[in-house]
This record gives C-alpha cells, sequence and structure tokens, in this order.
C-alpha cells in the first residue's frame, strides 16, 4: 500500500463516516494526505484529516478522530488506528499490505516513480543560454546539471518538455568578444572591456588558420564574427554534451532581428496600446503588470533596446505552442521576472504562461579555500575545470542536490573521497552494494519471492516505506521546480538500505536452506535497487554496477 493508495483509503473512509452520520462530506478537504511521523514509534504514517475537516463539519475533532480511526481499522490492510493529541490519528499498516508495495515496485521497474499529471502540459525550458563569449563557467554549469534534471523530472510526470538553449549572438557583448579575437590575432591586448584568458588566444588562431586572409580584410570584423563566434558555440555544445546536457533546439537571438520577429512584435505591442512613446523612445507599460519600472523597447535612436528581443521570443514561444515556457536565469536577474510576465500580460496571455527560476552563484572550495582561477579563463572557473576535478557524475550530482535559491559552496576535497561523507558515492555505492548482493544471490540459487507479509522487521518496513515515498518525492519535484528534491531522497533512501542490510540479512549462511524470507527480502533488495536506479536516471548520475 502506497501513501498515495493509504490516502485515497483515508479520504473514502472519512466521506463515509461523514455521510453515515449525516455531516456535510463538503467539509472533507480535496488534499487528505498521509505523511511518516517523524518518531517511528508512533506508526507507519499519520494523518491529520480529523483536525482539517471537524469545524467545517461541525464536530469536535477528537469525535471525528475517533470515529475515523475505528472505521479505518477495520479496512483491510490497517493493523491499526490510534488517536494522537487533539485528532492526529496514527497508523499502522498490516505487514502484508506493506510489503506488497515492493511488488508493485518489480511490476513498474523503469516507470516506478512516474505519472500522468502533466500530461497536458506543452514545456519550453529554457537554460544555460550562456553568452557564447567564453566557456561556460560554474554559474551555467549548474544550470546544465539543474535544467536537465528538471526536463527529466518534468517529462517523468507527463509533461512534454522542450530542452531550449538561446544563442545571444547579438549585441554589444558579441561585439567586445569579436575585437578580443581581433586583438589576440594581431598580437595587441584585449581592448578595454574586451575578453582575456587563453581561449581568446586559441580562438584568433583557429580563425586565422580556417581564413588567412581575415586579418585587414575589408570584412576583417565580419569574418572574426562568424567564424570565432561559430567555434565558440561548438565548444560549447560539445562541454554541455560530454557534461551529459543535450537540447533539442539551439535558438539564435540574432535570427529574431533578421527576420523581423521583433519589429512584428514591437507592431503588435504599438497596436494593442500596451507600447507608448516619450522622449522619442518607445516604452512598454509593464507597471501596469507589476513591474516596478516600464520598460525602453525601442531607444531614442530608433535601435531596438535588449528587452526586445526577449518579447519576441516569448511570442515566438507561444506561437510554436508552449502553454508554459520557464526560464532559468542568473543571479543577476531578478528584474526580468516582472518584465517577461508584463510582456506576456501584454500580448493577452496570462503571466502565469511564464516562470522564472533564479539560481544563485557557485563557489569552488578546497583546502578550505576558494579556488578562482581557470587554466583557460583567467578569472572564472569553468565546467571543464569542475568536470576534470572531480569528474561528471560528482559535478552534477554536487550542483543539483542543493536549491537553487541558495548560493552553493562546493568542496573538492570531499567529492574525490570514496567516503560515505560524499553525498554521491554515498548514493552510488548503496546501487553497487545491492548489485554485488544480486550476483552473489544467483550464485547460490536465489530469487526474489513474493511472501512479502514475512518483511515485518523494523528495518524492512523502513526500507519499504521509503520507497513507497518515490512517486511523491517525484511529483512534489516537477510541481516544484525542485530537483534537489529527488537528490536529497536519494540520501535517505541509501541510509535506509545501509541500515536494513546491517540488521536483516538476505543471503543463506552456509548450508542453510533457503526460505521464503531469503527471497522477500532479496525482492525487497531488487526493489530498492530499482529506485535507486530511477532516481539517479532522473539526475542524468550513472548508477554503477561495481565501485
Amino acid at each position: 500500500m502506497t501513501p498515495d493508495v493509504l490516502a485515497d483509503l483515508v479520504r473514502a473512509t472519512a466521506r463515509a463516516v461523514l455521510t453515515d452520520r449525516g455531516l456535510d462530506v463538503a467539509a472533507l478537504p480535496d488534499d487528505v494526505g498521509v505523511e511518516r511521523p517523524r518518531n517511528p514509534e508512533h506508526g507507519d504514517y499519520a494523518t491529520n484529516v480529523a483536525l482539517r475537516t471537524a469545524k467545517k463539519a461541525g464536530v469536535p475533532p477528537r469525535d471525528l478522530a475517533t470515529w475515523l480511526a475505528e472505521a479505518l481499522v477495520a479496512r483491510d490492510g490497517v493493523a491499526s488506528a490510534e488517536i494522537a493529541g487533539p485528532g492526529f490519528i496514527n497508523l499502522r499498516l498490516a505487514s502484508d499490505a506493506q510489503g506488497a508495495m515492493v511488488g508493485q515496485v518489480l511490476a513498474a521497474g523503469p516507470a516506478y516513480g512516474t505519472g500522468d499529471e502533466l500530461a497536458a502540459r506543452n514545456v519550453n525550458l529554457e537554460f544555460v543560454s550562456a553568452n557564447p563569449t567564453g566557456p561556460l563557467h560554474l554559474g551555467g554549469t549548474r544550470w546544465a546539471a539543474v535544467g536537465d534534471a528538471l526536463g527529466r523530472v518534468l517529462s517523468a510526470r507527463g509533461a512534454k518538455v522542450t530542452r531550449e538553449y538561446y544563442f545571444n549572438d547579438a549585441g554589444g557583448q558579441i561585439d567586445r568578444f569579436v575585437g578580443s579575437l581581433v586583438a589576440a590575432a594581431k598580437g595587441e591586448p584585449a581592448p578595454e572591456n574586451g575578453y582575456g584568458g587563453a581561449y581568446i588566444s586559441d580562438i584568433a588562431a583557429r580563425v586565422v588558420a580556417v581564413e588567412p586572409a581575415a586579418l585587414g580584410a575589408p570584412d576583417q570584423d565580419e569574418i572574426f564574427r562568424r567564424v570565432g563566434v561559430g567555434f565558440m558555440f561548438d565548444e560549447i555544445k560539445q562541454d554541455l554534451h560530454r557534461f551529459g546536457t543535450d537540447f533539442d533546439v539551439w535558438f539564435h537571438e540574432a535570427s529574431l532581428h533578421a527576420s523581423g520577429a521583433v519589429d512584428a512584435a514591437v507592431a503588435q505591442l504599438k497596436e494593442s496600446g500596451s507600447l507608448y512613446e516619450s522622449d522619442g523612445a518607445w516604452w512598454l507599460r509593464s507597471t501596469d503588470h507589476g513591474d516596478d519600472k516600464d520598460r525602453v523597447v525601442i531607444k531614442s535612436d530608433g535601435k531596438p533596446a535588449y528587452i526586445a528581443g526577449d518579447i519576441a521570443y516569448l511570442r515566438d514561444k507561444r506561437a510554436r505552442g508552449f502553454d508554459l515556457c520557464i526560464y532559468m536565469l542568473g543571479a543577476d536577474h531578478h528584474g526580468y521576472v516582472a518584465r517577461l510576465k508584463a510582456a506576456a500580460a501584454a500580448f493577452g496571455d496570462d503571466p502565469a504562461v511564464v516562470e522564472v527560476l533564479i539560481g544563485q552563484l557557485v563557489n569552488l572550495v578546497k583546502d578550505g579555500q576558494p579556488v578562482r582561477m581557470s587554466k583557460r579563463a583567467g578569472t572564472v572557473v569553468t565546467m571543464e575545470d569542475l568536470v576534470d576535478a572531480v569528474g561528471v557524475d560528482a559535478a552534477r550530482y554536487s550542483l543539483i542536490r542543493s536549491s537553487v535559491d541558495s548560493s552553493l559552496d562546493i568542496d573538492l576535497d570531499l567529492l574525490v573521497k570514496r567516503s560515505n561523507d560524499n553525498p554521491v558515492f554515498y548514493v552510488q555505492y548503496a546501487h553497487a552494494r545491492l548489485a554485488s548482493l544480486a550476483r552473489n544471490a544467483a550464485d547460490v540459487g536465489l530469487e526474489p519471492g513474493d511472501a512479502f507479509g514475512l518483511l515485518d522487521h523494523a528495518r524492512e518496513g523502513d526500507l519499504i516505506r521509503t520507497i513507497g515515498e518515490f512517486p511523491e518525492v517525484v511529483r512534489a519535484a516537477a510541481e516544484l521546480r525542485e530537483p534537489h528534491r529527488v537528490a536529497r531522497y536519494l540520501e535517505s533512501l541509501a541510509s535506509a538500505y545501509h541500515k536494513f542490510y546491517d540488521a536483516c540479512r538476505v543471503l543463506p549462511m552456509g548450508d542453510e536452506e533457503i526460505t521464503d524470507l531469503h527471497r522477500a527480502r532479496l525482492a525487497l533488495c531488487v526493489a530498492a535497487r530499482q529506485v535507486l536506479a530511477n532516481g539517479l536516471e532522473l539526475l542524468g548520475v550513472s548508477a554503477p554496477e561495481r565501485m
């Protein structure tokens, strides 16, 4: 009996109790839930449905809790129901009902944890989108890991997800990048506000190698722009692929200007009255939609401001049929939340079609001190630096396992340790240990069995209940856009398994006869291994067979 099934049972039972006593069934909340008590001695699960329903139903909470407990204990699978405090109900499940969850995991296999509540959503998930003026730094690397994991989680719960990278290949930053390449090719210092680092010299040399006449050509800057930015694009794509993050769409900002999409978006907003002219410029009435100030869309010199491209890009996404546009932006982009929602409203959309997630900064620490210098970029640490230091799995896991709302310090010394203090090692080792157990079981002829009613040890029950939480964890991670919940759950599952393994012998000893308990415990281990693999897959982290 999974927590979801138990919650449905509690709700159905509460509805029956209210009906039998002539009370208003409408008083029952839609989201009747059950949760595991912090103290296992209080039961397997607890519900506060009586407390939430009693006032609207017009009865004392403890009275309603008493009636409900009496009805629940009569239901198949519920071993006991006890009243606690002002009206909580602590539940214990029968071992066979609880153990049946193992069979459900084995039957579902890789699909365990998936759902279809988001099946109607067509999601555009834009993340990383770093300017193509240098290698991906740690901020972009964090979004590469978290964004990819979020896409996997949303897909697992039924959403159609398109992963999109927006190349900012128009504007002043690209001009400064091109100027830096030209200077490096000439052996000159980078221009003021230009870009430095060994990668600039590398790309400049590659441009000259494929275009020997580029320096001094009438269209010198355009050659360096076309070829140099192309090289940078390719390098970013390759780094992302090596990191396990691939995109469905690579969208170029320059295409919005070249195609006339920016002009069309501006014309539509002018026609609707969402833009007004002042001091020779055209302004978006973004304060009408919650922004702190109106935004310039067309500057007084007639050139589009940066937001003009953002507006056209949003219009393009909606024209492609996306009903939810998620933007994953860096810590310095808080102002984009209101302006993007204002742009959606100006086009007549519900602002809720836009969601903006803001990620905080990442710092590397080694020997207790910040790591600041990159071997290629000079002043920042790159994706390549992090992966070289700890590997793809450890890098991804460490970046995903914390909420993006908070800044993150990554301890390089910890992530290279093969110990339980290293979170990714701890989780992967649990999977490898289970794979080893499966090999040893096969060697002695032990196969999984379904006598789940024999799984009545406290550590068995804790592991089963932890396994049962996985679908709800994935659902919440998708709903709240928080894939770190999956990582933290996997650490809890690994802990529950290690404690189970230390307390409950799975394999027969010596000439000991194989029993149904051995078979049931092996089935529980197979289920735990499956859930660990499913969770690691959602994070884009490998599930090793040996370590």
